[in-house]
C-alpha cells in the first residue's frame, strides 16, 4: 500500500512490489488500489477505448499505423493518469502482462458499472 501524504493522497511510493504476485487474482486488488484516483481511471478508460477503436481500424484496413496508434493511446492516456493525477509509477513497468490484463478488466468493470466511472 502507498503511504499517504498529509492530504490523504498517495505519495506515489508503493511498499508492494508488483513482481511478488503469483496470479492475476492476487494482482488485481493491488492494480485497483494503484488506480484509486477517478481521473486516472477515466484516462485509462478513454485510452483503452481509443486503443480498441484503433485495433478495429487495423483489422478493417490492414494499415499497421493503427497498431502504433493503439499503443500510443493506451499507454499515453494511462501514463498521464499515473504521473499527473495518481502520482505513482504504472505497474506496467514491472508487470506488463498482468497490467495489460488489468487494464482490460478494469475497462470492462467500468463499462458495466462495477467500478465507478
Amino acid at each position: 500500500m502507498s503511504p499517504a501524504s498529509p492530504s490523504g493522497r498517495s505519495s506515489g511510493k508503493s511498499s508492494v512490489d508488483p513482481r511478488e504476485f503469483k496470479s492475476f487474482a492476487e494482482f488485481y486488488p493491488f492494480y485497483l488500489q494503484e488506480h484509486s484516483d477517478r481521473t486516472c481511471r477515466r484516462l485509462h478508460f478513454v485510452g483503452t477505448s481509443l486503443s480498441l477503436l484503433c485495433l478495429i481500424g487495423l483489422v478493417v484496413t490492414g494499415h499497421l499505423w493503427y497498431l502504433l496508434a493503439a499503443i500510443f493511446c493506451g499507454y499515453g492516456f494511462a501514463w498521464v493518469g499515473h504521473f499527473v493525477f495518481e502520482k505513482n509509477r504504472p505497474a506496467s513497468f514491472k508487470r506488463p502482462l498482468l497490467s495489460f490484463r488489468g487494464d482490460w478488466v478494469m475497462w470492462r468493470d467500468m463499462l458495466t458499472g462495477k467500478i465507478p466511472f
